[in-house]
């Protein structure tokens, strides 16, 4: 079994990892476990959320998906230490949002081809230095590395699932195609999936 860790602060934007989250946890070999610097923590949407890991708890695991939201200018040296210890093992990581730009505020993102939601804002960063020009696209992959804006959702977990291999790529296309444009033109383009 492979475990996806889904890291969320205080504030964190829900609605940016639900697509990737339901595509992974209803697999038999995956398993969807999610980490934070506090036990408890709430949604921008005002879910309350319990994680299972803290920090200091974390288990071993294959992709590490960071959902942005408002805290992400946060100053933590166990998170600073926990994310580039990801970077350092080469674990799988998607970033989205927010916490795109806390990973270009630490010199995360300066060896990949990236997005997020603003250059403009990562250039304000001293450790923001990288080799590649920032793309303008909802979402990247590069090495190891998924980024995305914050309105690149679908097309984050499109990326993430294939940088995963989660199924083949037709696959992971198709339910691309159902999240971006909705059952009936899913239905027209390849049938109905449930007949």
């Amino acid at each position: 079994m492979k475990t996806a860790l889904f890291l969320v602060l205080d504030q964190y934007a829900d609605w940016e990892g639900s697509y990737l989250s339901t595509a992974l946890n209803p697999s038999e070999q995956w398993e969807v476990k999610t980490i934070s610097t506090e036990k408890t923590i709430k949604s921008i949407g005002g879910f309350t959320t319990i994680v299972d890991y803290t920090i200091d708890e974390a288990p071993d695991y294959d992709l590490l998906v960071l959902i942005g939201g408002n805290s992400w200018g946060v100053n933590d040296e166990k998170l600073d230490q926990f994310v580039k210890s990801a970077f350092h093992n080469n674990k799988f990581i998607g970033a989205i949002c927010a916490a795109v730009g806390y990973l270009g505020k630490n010199g995360f993102l300066n060896d990949y081809q990236h997005t997020g939601n603003s250059e403009y804002v990562l250039k304000e960063y001293e450790n923001y230095q990288p080799k590649y020009k920032f793309t303008e696209k909802q979402a990247v992959s590069d090495q190891n590395l998924v980024t995305a804006n914050g309105t690149g959702a679908v097309e984050f977990t499109d990326l993430v699932l294939k940088l995963v291999q989660f199924d083949t790529d037709e696959n992971v296309e198709k339910v691309t195609y159902m999240n971006k444009y909705g059952f009936y033109e899913y239905c027209e383009k390849y049938g109905n999936p449930y007949e």
